[in-house]
């Protein structure tokens, strides 16, 4: 007699696959519309010029250009697009 029960086809019944978060593109890098910034839970950043925010608070660009990250007199993060 088998002294467990059985536990069916489930890959890890314990913990959830990660939802890679974090930074895509770094300040300083050159981007295209549409390329996703920041990938965040919340407004860890806030969006800056040219860049716009999804419901899921992720960050991406609304023009070509390059990356800048900067805090303001809040001293929140910011993310804005340059345009190239």
């Amino acid at each position: 007699m088998a002294h467990k029960k059985g536990e069916g086809k489930v890959k890890n019944g314990r913990e959830s696959e990660s939802k890679r978060l974090g930074v895509k593109l770094y300040g300083g890098q050159v981007c295209i519309a549409g390329n996703i910034l920041v990938r965040q839970r919340g407004t860890r950043h806030n969006p800056g010029l040219n860049v716009g925010i999804g419901k899921d608070h992720t960050l991406f660009a609304l023009v070509a250009g390059t990356v800048e990250f900067r805090k303001r007199k809040d001293n929140k993060s910011y993310v804005s697009v340059i345009p190239a």
